[in-house]
């Protein structure tokens, strides 16, 4: 399976703009950026669990999709945990490491709020197809059709890049070239799919050229990308889900406003 092409299905989120997914998900983001506190993110995250199904992803492919959040979290959750600013009763400290109630306090809200910003930004792009969001910035966020063409061919050419370097590491390993050192083999392997690189996106830019890209004329587009009720309603779902965890974490006194 392609890195980036979407799992198939018949659920209605595979056929809303992807416009509106990126909406949704910068909307939620942003509200819960602006505080820390562990309320607000378990609110946020227990109503995107409850959503997630309607996505339609197997639990393997979520788990899979979504395991580098998974790490993240409690990666940055520890962290905050030895090293964050020490307030209240002390549990251990040992050099520069001070467990506390109020860093145990901040790692459970960095923790839940690093998962309820990356999950749903994950599964709601994992359903998301390279071409229709293009055409969707294109034409409902008007983006310049030179800057959203080439970012989408720059994004179809990922498989190709990984498909350049494993051929290169095989070549390599063939000629008796890559038994040297790690470091050294990285970064000669790394220029060598440099310059690669560089050839096929001026061959790249040529032929978008010849074809008409980038031409100071307005362009027709293949396939229209509208914006309809069930974009609204999304957007208008990741605003509830928002809204619902400010205000709980409001009337619990939890809200911690980072900006102050």
């Amino acid at each position: 399976m392609s890195l980036i092409a979407p799992p198939r299905g018949d659920r209605a989120i595979f056929r809303i703009n992807p416009v509106a997914k990126l909406a949704s998900a910068l909307l939620l983001a942003g509200v819960l950026i602006l505080t820390i506190d562990w309320v607000s993110a378990a609110v946020a995250l227990a109503c995107e669990f409850v959503l997630v199904f309607w996505a339609g992803l197997s639990l393997k492919s979520f788990v899979l999709r979504t395991l580098p959040v998974w790490i993240a979290a409690p990666t940055a959750g520890l962290t905050t945990l030895l090293y964050g600013q020490p307030a209240g009763a002390v549990y251990w400290a040992f050099g520069l490491v001070n467990v506390t109630e109020g860093s145990l306090e901040l790692a459970i809200a960095t923790t839940l709020r690093i998962l309820a910003i990356g999950l749903p930004s994950v599964v709601l792009f994992v359903t998301v197809d390279p071409t229709d969001l293009a055409d969707g910035l294109a034409q409902v966020v008007k983006l310049p059709a030179r800057f959203v063409l080439g970012g989408l061919a720059g994004l179809r050419l990922v498989g190709l890049f990984l498909g350049d370097w494993r051929a290169l590491e095989l070549a390599r390993r063939a000629r008796g070239i890559a038994d040297g050192g790690a470091g050294r083999r990285l970064l000669s392997q790394a220029f060598a799919l440099l310059v690669l690189s560089i050839r096929r996106g001026s061959k790249l830019a040529t032929a978008m050229e010849a074809r008409g890209f980038g031409a100071p004329v307005q362009r027709t587009w293949a396939r229209e990308s509208t914006f309809r009720g069930r974009e609204v309603a999304l957007i208008g779902i990741g605003l509830a889900v928002a809204l619902l965890a400010v205000g709980v974490s409001v009337a619990l006194g939890s809200w911690n406003f980072v900006l102050t």
